[in-house]
């Protein structure tokens, strides 16, 4: 209960940065008359409702990631919980400064519905290969660094050629949101979830190394971390 507690305070704060940036621009002109305009409202993602559609990939994400985290099995080592709350912090707020619709640093992309699907696809792709991913993993799976009681090793499914099929998955929602949102700012936001999850890539196959040794070598040997051919 504490670790679900400490989750959820991480998650807040990452929201309500995000928020108190979003907001930053109205306030300060309502009440001291400046008008700032990289806090200003991006017109053109309140326009097309993108801060809203590329949202909803990532509700359904954890929905299902709430529902489908009862049948994980019981851990017998974890990361620390400032190590586990940074990576939720990182996450979330890389999210947040993908899909919040202030003007920032500008465009990257136009406005367009082509760019809007394109987005969207992407995102619907990265959702059902974490689902995928998830249900191969089974009881093993864990939002937190850790090895389980019974810890197995899983090469089936997605993961016969890559180690962190769900982190892949994450990071072409991550994508997608960008392509829909179109900003520079969602590019930051892109650029720091690839950060948040290579540190978490490193520091969980530290672990894996420990818990199975040579039979782990050996999978890093004939497989891929994040993407086929690439990394």
């Amino acid at each position: 209960m504490k670790n679900k507690k400490l989750l959820l305070l991480w998650t807040a704060i990452g929201a309500v940065v995000g928020a108190v940036v979003a907001t930053l621009a109205a306030r300060l002109k309502s009440y001291a008359g400046l008008d700032i305009p990289f806090l200003a409202m991006d017109q053109a993602a309140l326009a097309h409702h993108r801060y809203a559609l590329t949202a909803i990939p990532w509700v359904l994400f954890s929905a299902y990631w709430e529902f489908a985290a009862k049948n994980a099995a019981a851990a017998k080592s974890a990361e620390s919980k400032v190590s586990r709350g940074l990576h939720v912090f990182l996450a979330n707020f890389a999210l947040v400064l993908e899909v919040a619709p202030i003007r920032g640093l500008g465009r990257f992309l136009p406005a367009s519905t082509l760019t809007l699907v394109a987005g969207l696809t992407l995102e619907t792709m990265g959702l059902f290969l974490t689902i995928w991913a998830r249900r191969v993993l089974g009881r093993n799976w864990s939002g937190e660094i850790s090895i389980k009681v019974d810890h197995q090793l899983i090469r089936s499914g997605p993961y016969a050629k890559l180690r962190h099929p769900i982190y892949t998955g994450l990071l072409v929602m991550y994508a997608g949101a960008a392509a829909a949102m179109g900003s520079w700012l969602a590019v930051i936001g892109l650029a720091l979830a690839v950060f948040a999850y290579w540190r978490k890539i490193r520091l969980e196959e530290a672990n894996l190394r420990v818990a199975f040794g040579a039979e782990y070598e050996a999978y890093r040997r004939e497989s891929w971390a994040l993407v086929p051919g690439l990394y």
